[in-house]
């Protein structure tokens, strides 16, 4: 894996030898994991990296506003006052332009902190005397890899830059101090400071210098990453997985710190000894760069995820024992006191969230995929319950990351809701409590929280969908009464025809029907049209009714109606197994309906709202195939009873597998469930699919 387009200029600058910026982050962790042995080698790192920060921040300062500052010539000759007023303070009242050193930030190490000295001098003497190259950095790099062995990945990359800031510092240090102390001027003549303080060697050498002032703060960068990275790496990686990727690189960037380092070393060295070959240090400030842009958006990230993990806990700490609605919604929403006004829906205005104190509300999450017909449902619920003010309902988007794209969106949205709406920029303060324990994968959803903020149900957009209004006040003790009635079919497809009303309210039997197989459909037909106008159904004065879900008048598929039909039975069937009780006739028929959705035929026979039984295809044409067999039965037993007792006795026959699927996205699932046709726990599978239809997908998914 080649690094960001430095192979070419690598490659010029190294021919012939090993060239670092064509490794592979994999190459380097090959040759580098050997070196790494365990970190039981303890000393103070921070202490250590905070003397030598202040150490290298004072001495690039020195560099970047005198050395190489916008001076006329004349400073040369007196470059040694102008270092000297630079430490004291003075030089910036002159010159009004550079931040003096003074006004750096000096940090304090803990007061019995003492450095490794040997450590530092073995690796200072390791880097000392190479020749430029890429090849003879890597092999010094790994050298000290090796000496470092026992010490931790951050120590390794702290020591190898304390080894250098004790030259680089000191060699600063000694020139400041050359005009006024006879001993930093036999040193620092010992040291060879006077050479490259003179004029033609500094201007020869001015491109040198920034290099290696702009990689000495790159390094320093790096470090101050990997430091806050392992810091932070002290939160589980579950709450924080972001970590996982930022510390498993954490090897590989302090190999690129300790090689740059290495090569700063040997640039010095050129400087100090005036010589015209140097390292390419540019190359190691772009590979330096792109690593810290990388740390720090993943430190970003990190930070995010472990406010997200905070706001989660806090959230469930407040759940346990709510006290008020305000509190419990600011803490899902915002973060810390980050509180936005709400946007009043029917006067599109700002309003502040007090108008949902002493309130109950009902929390309208979902993404911003939602269709017209999500919006619908709630809206004869809003204009029920806003007459009498006790109950409020409020649209929570649920984005990951917006985008120009999704604010537009946003607003489209926003725009077709008469409720209050959430706005903010960044992700709600609870997304992770939303999705880990309300069961949000996606699809709308709608909690109910009491006026003390006390959930009264996860997710009412279920029985809402199938119940509407009747459903109010939505609570779980509610769904639980409505789950066990028997007449959900005629509330599920209330509007599919414009006779069903009265179908429902004359109580006569209904064949609800559909499939996969137009033939099937026809001949079913065919037969429930016959046995309705036969003329032993006529004198029994039965009323039967066929409607196709699905179809129109004419025939033509309306996938919108069946969409509706099958996202309803889908609702139905959350709404029940979401309830701890006992499967009881009710379950068992929608769980059979759920199970022949993608069949070639399906029946459901209803007497006027109430499901007189669910039945696949095959089995229920059998049954009014065979209407010759039992319809003088009827006479004296009735429709209902009779079609229900030839049925058991098709079905005892009939070997049909039984298969329910359940969109991931519909929320709480049951880990598993009993076979509606036998006492059998069901297998369970997963399975991908996509119908490529939007009127299907909508309601079929």
């Amino acid at each position: 894996m080649a690094s960001n387009g430095l192979v070419g200029s690598s490659q010029q600058a190294n021919k012939g030898g090993l060239s670092l910026f064509t490794l592979s982050d994999q190459d380097i962790l090959n040759q580098i994991y050997s070196t790494h042995v365990h970190d039981d080698e303890k000393f103070d790192v921070e202490s250590l990296f905070i003397i030598v920060e202040n150490t290298l921040k004072r001495a690039t300062s020195i560099v970047d506003n005198v050395v190489l500052g916008d001076h006329d010539d004349s400073w040369v000759f007196h470059g040694r006052h102008i270092l000297r007023d630079l430490l004291r303070g003075e030089h910036d009242k002159k010159q009004g332009t550079q931040a003096t050193i003074e006004d750096l930030e000096e940090k304090t190490p803990k007061a019995s902190f003492s450095p490794p000295i040997c450590t530092l001098k073995n690796i200072s003497c390791e880097m000392q005397c190479k020749a430029p190259g890429e090849e003879i950095a890597h092999k010094t790099a790994l050298s000290i890899l090796n000496k470092l062995s026992n010490y931790s990945w951050d120590a390794k990359a702290v020591l190898t830059l304390a080894a250098f800031a004790l030259d680089y510092g000191e060699f600063w240090l000694l020139a400041q101090n050359q005009s006024s102390d006879p001993l930093a001027k036999s040193v620092g003549t010992l040291r060879r400071v006077p050479i490259l303080l003179k004029h033609p060697t500094l201007q020869k050498h001015r491109r040198a210098l920034t290099d290696l002032n702009n990689v000495i703060k790159a390094t320093l960068e790096v470090i101050e990453c990997i430091f806050e990275l392992e810091k932070l790496s002290n939160y589980d990686i579950k709450d924080v997985p972001a970590l996982s990727t930022g510390v498993e690189h954490i090897p590989v960037n302090v190999y690129w710190a300790i090689v740059t380092v290495v090569s700063c070393t040997t640039q010095l060295c050129c400087l100090i000894n005036d010589e015209d070959k140097k390292p390419e240090l540019s190359l190691f400030a772009q590979k330096l760069n792109v690593i810290v842009t990388k740390l720090k958006r993943q430190i970003t990230i990190c930070r995010q995820q472990i406010e997200v993990t905070e706001a989660y806990w806090k959230l469930v700490k407040v759940f346990r024992t709510p006290m008020e609605i305000m509190e419990v919604f600011k803490g899902l929403i915002y973060t810390k006191d980050n509180v936005q006004p709400l946007i009043d829906g029917s006067t599109k205005k700002p309003v502040n969230i007090d108008v949902l104190k002493r309130k109950n509300v009902l929390l309208f999450i979902s993404g911003l995929d939602i269709s017209d017909d999500d919006i619908s449902i709630l809206r004869p619920i809003h204009d029920a319950i806003k007459k009498e003010d006790q109950y409020k309902i409020v649209w929570i988007p649920i984005v990951d990351q917006w985008t120009e794209d999704l604010h537009r969106k946003f607003e489209i949205l926003r725009s077709k809701m008469p409720w209050y709406v959430v706005q903010y920029d960044s992700p709600i303060a609870g997304i992770r409590f939303v999705k880990e324990k309300w069961h949000f994968t996606g699809k709308p959803s709608v909690v109910v929280l009491n006026h003390q903020g006390k959930v009264e149900c996860e997710n009412a957009m279920h029985m809402i969908r199938v119940w509407g209004i009747k459903a109010f006040p939505f609570t779980s003790t509610v769904e639980e009464t409505l789950s066990t009635s028997k007449e959900w079919i005629g509330h599920i497809a209330t509007g599919f025809h414009p006779n069903i009303v009265n179908w429902i309210k004359d109580q006569k039997y209904i064949f609800f029907y559909g499939g996969k197989d137009n033939e099937w459909i026809q001949q079913f037909t065919k037969r429930a049209t016959a046995i309705a106008n036969d003329p032993v159904i006529k004198e029994a004065r039965i009323s039967i009714e066929l409607l196709c879900v699905g179809k129109g008048s004419k025939g033509e598929n309306n996938l919108g109606i069946l969409g509706r039909f099958w996202t309803g039975i889908e609702s139905l069937f959350i709404s029940k197994t979401q309830r701890k009780t006992e499967t009881d006739a009710v379950a068992l028929e929608i769980q059979k309906l759920l199970s022949y959705k993608n069949e070639s035929g399906w029946v459901v026979l209803s007497k006027g709202s109430s499901v007189v039984l669910s039945g696949h295809g095959t089995t229920v044409l059998k049954v009014l195939e065979e209407f010759d067999k039992w319809k003088e039965v009827v006479r004296e037993k009735g429709f209902e009873f009779t079609f229900k007792e030839h049925h058991n006795k098709v079905l005892h026959t009939a070997h049909i597998c039984c298969r329910i699927d359940i969109p991931k996205s519909s929320g709480k699932i049951p880990e598993n469930m009993k076979c509606p046709d036998c006492p059998r726990v069901m297998e369970t599978y997963v399975s991908f699919k996509c119908c490529h239809i939007d009127g299907a997908a909508n309601g079929l998914h």
